[in-house]
């Protein structure tokens, strides 16, 4: 059973141990486990992007539940499919996944692409997407390359290139080919992935039980905390956005984000946004400056305490200002002024969602 240390076997070792494990002892549970249907596993797979299993698990059901088939989603109003999205976060994948459906829908007569190249060419879907749809609908010999697979590989054969370096992305992804079972690819993927997260975890894995512990390099180095190596920097951008929540006549105003930014599509309040923390006096100062408020028009009602988001680039802080207007602002043409009881409709980001959710705003904005 030495024969990782000195690659010689490694494949068939690795891959048999693998396949063993996964046949005796993996019951990791998942809906779209063993799934054929190339519509169900590409929208698994897309919702699963930079989402944990746990929370995207219910939005699987309730997507597929709402649209049973491509044609079914490819035909839903922007509106709806979005606010189903509401609470997953990174909304581009929302907008891809609308894209996508519609063409398949449209110009390919609802008949999903069956070669990974096809696959690949999709919007939302990168070279792991490619490999774990083509491998799990279409059997092809693609390996996935996740986090998990990265562990897994980086502590078992003792990779010490960084993962996102373009030198360790290229060991990776050969040797993760290297070892595919092609004749069952797509259960090895499940496999390998299925392990890294019940096992070979980021923190205190189960290596007194791993089939893997009499060659895994990390194990016998006591290296299993230093690998894999991740050396890639995130520098976290400050936002401050401070929300104007105007009431005119039982009505308030909200718009749509548009633009190559955070929360594109998603609606909101009025908004000032600055570089650094300010306080309220300011905030209206700024408003009225930019004619979102009327000198002496407003009545302010209440200031929120300050709430945060953070993001995968991004801290968002800020807070709410409730206002009623004594006249109506003219500022922008693109707001929707909606009746208390209409927030229900529109998707709004989490950062909002908070504050309609603390102020008991559930069904109504307040």
């Amino acid at each position: 059973m030495g024969g990782f240390q000195k690659n010689n076997n490694k494949k068939e070792w690795f891959t048999q141990l693998l396949l063993k494990w996964n046949k005796e002892k993996n019951n990791r549970k998942m809906p779209w486990k063993g799934e054929k249907d190339s519509y169900k596993i590409w929208l698994s797979e897309i919702i699963l992007q930079q989402t944990r299993v746990e929370q995207g698990l219910g939005y699987y059901k309730k997507f597929i539940q709402a649209f049973p088939d491509i044609h079914r989603l490819a035909n839903a109003t922007d509106e709806r499919v979005y606010k189903m999205w509401e609470g997953l976060g990174y909304y581009t994948r929302c907008k891809n996944l609308l894209y996508s459906a519609r063409y398949i829908s449209r110009e390919l007569d609802g008949i999903f692409p069956g070669t990974y190249e096809e696959i690949k060419a999709l919007k939302g879907v990168g070279p792991y997407t490619a490999a774990a749809i083509a491998s799990f609908a279409f059997n092809l010999p693609y390996a996935v390359a996740d986090g998990n697979v990265f562990r897994v590989l980086a502590r078992v054969f003792g990779i010490k290139e960084p993962v996102h370096s373009p030198v360790g992305k290229k060991k990776f992804l050969h040797l993760a080919n290297e070892l595919l079972y092609r004749k069952q690819p797509g259960i090895y993927n499940q496999a390998i992935m299925d392990f890294g997260a019940v096992i070979c975890k980021p923190a205190t894995p189960l290596c007194t039980n791993c089939i893997f512990n009499k060659n895994c390099f990390a194990f016998l180095h006591n290296k299993i905390d230093l690998l894999p190596v991740n050396k890639k920097k995130i520098h976290i951008r400050q936002r401050w956005f401070y929300y104007l929540v105007l009431e005119w006549r039982k009505k308030f105003a909200i718009r749509q984000r548009m633009g190559k930014d955070i929360w594109q599509n998603l609606f909101e309040f009025p908004l000032i946004e600055a570089t650094e923390e300010i306080g309220h006096k300011k905030i209206l100062q700024l408003a009225v400056k930019d004619r979102i408020l009327k000198e002496g028009g407003y009545e302010i009602l209440s200031v929120s305490p300050p709430y945060k988001q953070r993001l995968s680039h991004q801290l968002i802080s800020g807070r709410f200002l409730k206002i009623k207007l004594k006249q109506k602002t003219v500022k922008a043409n693109d707001w929707i002024w909606i009746s208390t009881g209409r927030s229900s409709h529109y998707a709004f980001p989490a950062f909002i969602n908070q504050n309609l959710k603390k102020s008991g705003a559930g069904k109504n904005l307040f």
